[in-house]
């Protein structure tokens, strides 16, 4: 009986690489093994047909984002951090509008009211949801005082401006408040001058026309428009308000991390009166 011959060592394998599961060759350099046969996709990409295998973002839907690492959404940082880099176009934008309160009808010494209210840049409006980052009053004011004062609509007056940030960070959201206090005349012609003066801002645009608004337990209109701004690569959507009495002005612009980046048609132009109405009720106060 003859003796079986002794047992051959295993053939290397002519790639180097091991044999995989079910006798399908290990993938070079550590890659992982294609399922079941389907040929492996270049190096660092996914399997035709399979879903990144990115975890999951919430509020994000997996899908692909050219040019982002491993499948990733852009963060969210990137659309809400603008608001920073639009902070002073904002505030630009407000304070021509202001400027052109004292411009409308021909140079007069009659008809001005008696001054009976200011305004007033309190620490936090609106339930406390925005507080006071820096007041611009003296440093932007007081070139709109000199122009404004004895000119043809406007007598005694004092700009405030106020810039306000969302929770204490603007990141989140800017409130805008540019304002004048004094004795003014022909107040609808001022507020719309005050609209056309912010649409003609640097890189500023009007997305949506002016529109008219007498919110409830308010004494004046309040008119509205919504503009878009570009800044460097970003484009952002403002709603801007404004209004005008015998005593006070004030245009209002606010852009949050929501809005920012909203289409200029879904911007509820009532609700930002009515958050012009509640502004001007803080900070407008009786004289003395």
């Amino acid at each position: 009986m003859s003796t079986p011959p002794p047992p051959q060592p295993p053939q290397p394998n002519p790639y180097g690489q091991q044999p995989g599961p079910y006798g399908q060759p290990q993938a070079p350099y550590g890659q992982p093994q294609a399922p079941y046969g389907q040929p492996q996709a270049p190096y660092g990409q996914p399997q035709y047909g399979q879903q990144s295998q990115t975890p999951a973002y919430p509020g994000f839907p997996q899908q692909q984002y050219p040019g982002a690492p491993w499948g990733a959404p852009p963060p969210p940082k990137r659309r809400v951090g603008m608001i920073v880099g639009i902070v002073a176009g904002v505030v630009g934008i407000v304070v021509l509008g202001l400027g052109a309160l004292a411009y409308v009808g021909l140079k007069s010494d009659s008809g001005f009211p008696e001054a009976e209210y200011r305004l007033t840049l309190p620490q936090k409006m609106l339930d406390d949801k925005y507080e006071l980052a820096e007041d611009m009053s003296q440093s932007k004011g007081k070139a709109l005082e000199d122009e404004a004062d004895g000119s043809w609509d406007a007598r005694d007056t004092k700009a405030v401006i106020g810039q306000y940030t969302l929770g204490g960070d603007r990141t989140k959201g800017v409130l805008v408040v540019s304002g004048m206090y004094g004795r003014f005349k022909n107040t609808d012609e001022a507020r719309d001058n005050m609209m056309k003066g912010g649409a003609e801002s640097d890189n500023a645009t009007v997305a949506v026309q002016p529109r008219d608004f007498h919110p409830s337990g308010t004494d004046v209109t309040i008119t509205c428009q919504v503009l878009k701004q570009t800044s460097g690569a970003a484009t952002v959507t403002m709603p801007m308000c404004a209004w005008v009495d015998g005593n006070t002005g004030a245009s209002i612009g606010e852009v949050t991390a929501q809005t920012a980046t909203a289409d200029p048609q879904d911007i509820d132009l009532e609700a930002a009166a009515e958050t012009a109405a509640k502004i001007r009720d803080e900070i407008r106060k009786p004289v003395g």
